[in-house]
C-alpha cells in the first residue's frame, strides 16, 4: 500500500487493522462483492456499508489503473 492510501485511509477513518480485512477479501478475487458480501464484510470490519462500498469502489479503480485499464468501466457483461 502506497503511502498516500495509508493516510487518505486514516483520513476516512478507517484503522489499519480493517483495510487489512478488506484487502483480504479483494485480494482473494472479490473485487466485485454483491450487497449480501458486501454487507457481510462490512459487518466483520465494523464499518457501514456505505463505507465498505466505497472503499471497494476506490480500491477497484486503483487496482484497474494499475493494470493499465480505465478507472471507470463498465464489466464485460454490460
Amino acid at each position: 500500500m502506497t503511502t498516500g492510501t495509508m493516510s487518505a485511509e486514516r483520513m476516512n477513518g478507517i484503522t489499519e487493522e480493517q483495510v487489512e480485512i478488506l484487502e483480504f477479501n479483494f485480494n482473494k478475487g472479490n473485487k466485485y462483492p454483491d450487497s449480501t458480501t458486501l454487507l457481510l464484510i462490512a459487518a466483520e470490519v465494523g464499518l457501514t456499508e456505505e463505507q465498505t462500498q466505497k472503499w471497494f469502489k476506490e480500491r477497484l479503480a486503483q487496482w484497474r489503473q494499475s493494470e493499465g485499464l480505465p478507472s471507470e468501466c463498465g464489466s464485460v457483461t454490460d
